[in-house]
């Protein structure tokens, strides 16, 4: 596995209406593309024979390779992904209400599930696979229906032969950090 640095988490701009203004933008052209191309579904083995991660998720921001259909139930999408980190943006939504009127843990989970995976999935070399061994989650503050977008955004620590492991934080266009969370992903051969 190739040695990379990093990123830092990004950091919103003073202005959370700019900044909201261009997350909205940016999630607005990547959506017309992915749409207007494979749309959403599951990628056939022979469409990412040979493709590293990094360039499975790329073609999937191109439009090339369908993005998953769970991006339609949970009003999520991914927006950006390089090595060893990958930014979804997402939108709560009443659907995603629990019995108490709250946002659902398990949308914030999900979310940043997501994100986790996906960092690690940007390290995979063409013929290697993942899967979440343990997600840990922390709900430090409440998304309401009034929060219009926040993004989850994910970062690889750690990615060897057989485990990897990842950061992510759930924020607001305003820089509120809304949740955060780690994963544990086992790394193996993907079957021939």
């Amino acid at each position: 596995m190739p040695t990379f640095t990093a990123p830092p988490f990004a950091t919103p701009g003073p202005d959370a209406a700019a900044t909201l203004d261009a997350w909205l933008s940016q999630e607005a052209a990547l959506r017309a593309v992915m749409d207007a191309g494979a749309g959403a579904g599951v990628s056939r083995p022979d469409q990412v024979a040979g493709l590293t991660g990094l360039q499975a998720l790329q073609a999937m921001l191109r439009g090339e390779l369908p993005y998953p259909p769970i991006a339609q139930t949970m009003d999520f999408g991914l927006v950006a992904a390089a090595e060893g980190h990958a930014v979804f943006q997402g939108t709560p939504l009443a659907r995603h209400l629990n019995p108490m009127g709250g946002v659902h843990g398990g949308w914030y989970a999900t979310l940043l599930d997501s994100a986790l995976g996906c960092a690690v999935h940007s390290m995979m070399p063409a013929g290697r696979g993942y899967t979440t061994a343990e997600l840990g989650i922390n709900l430090v503050k409440a998304v309401s229906l009034k929060v219009p977008r926040v993004r989850a955004e994910g970062r690889v620590l750690h990615c060897g032969r057989q485990l990897a492991t990842a950061e992510a934080r759930l924020y607001g266009p305003d820089g509120t950090l809304y949740a955060h969370g780690t994963t544990t992903c086992l790394v193996f051969e993907l079957g021939r």
